[in-house]
């Protein structure tokens, strides 16, 4: 009788449905002597885990030993003051970048180019027709794929007469 209810308990225990108190026979018979030799295969993997809490036990702290709670994970502690000395530095970093870039140029004849604005007329109207040639060249070629649409219109007209 006893070793029937062993079996039927290691067979729960495999499939992951035993309960503390089943799990606590079960360790405490693969620890006595007497058991049976068809399961004599298991005794070293329930003694294994008898031998870690064991173990566990020496190296927990008395209080948790006593309450059974989990010992708690330790973190790593970051050093902080690396980390916010790195944070400011990268932030000085990018503000200068930014002011070194949105800076405003000493020489007024640079200044006046990139603004497009032209003292002398026959250059201010040679770049508006350079500007507006260009503009043109790239409407053109928008209308030119337009027409390939209105040729699909056409033979799509054809194919599914409406």
């Amino acid at each position: 009788m006893e070793l029937d209810k062993i079996e039927n308990i290691l067979e729960k225990y495999f499939q992951g449905e035993t309960s503390i108190a089943e799990e606590k026979e079960l360790k405490e018979y693969f620890s006595s002597s007497n058991v049976a030799q068809h399961l004599e295969q298991y005794r070293p993997m329930f003694g294994y885990f008898s031998q870690v809490r064991e173990q566990k036990s020496t190296q927990e702290p008395e209080s948790f030993a006593r309450t059974g709670e989990a010992i708690p994970l330790q973190t790593k502690k970051r050093n902080v003051a690396w980390l916010s000395i790195a944070a400011s530095a990268v932030l000085l970093l990018g503000i200068g970048t930014f002011f070194y870039v949105s800076q405003k140029p000493a020489d007024p004849v640079v200044a006046q180019s990139e603004l497009g604005t032209y003292d002398n007329p026959e250059e201010a109207l040679a770049a508006t027709q350079k500007a507006l040639a260009l503009l043109s060249s790239n409407v053109n070629v928008g209308i030119e794929s337009v027409q390939y649409v209105k040729e699909y219109e056409q033979s799509k007209n054809k194919i599914f007469k409406q």
